[in-house]
């Protein structure tokens, strides 16, 4: 075996890592944008779990974000503008990710 080969698989193993870790941090981001949503929305128990639910599968219409802030921005009217849900978005994206890290 070859040092380039190597070094190929070690690219591809990170490559593989990096796209599991992505995927795995927006589930959870997502989890936790509906957590957020509810506590807004007033939800408790078990109406909270089911909303939580409807928000984590709102991301599979489409890919990218855009169909869960869709989801966020209706269901959130009146109670957070676009710019306070796009934050909150980002911020739980990078407390979804770093949960990860520590867990690991």
């Amino acid at each position: 075996m070859t040092t380039f080969d190597d070094r190929k698989r070690a690219h591809e193993a990170k490559f593989a890592r990096d796209a599991e870790l992505n995927f795995r941090a927006e589930a959870r981001r997502n989890r936790l944008l509906g957590e957020w949503a509810a506590g807004l929305l007033g939800k408790k128990d078990e109406d909270a779990r089911n909303y939580v639910q409807t928000v984590i599968a709102s991301d599979f219409e489409e890919p990218g974000d855009e169909d869960v802030f869709r989801r966020l921005a209706a269901d959130l009217e009146g109670i957070a503008d676009e710019t306070t849900i796009r934050d909150k978005m980002g911020e739980l994206r990078v407390i979804a990710r770093q949960q990860l890290i520590d867990e690991a």
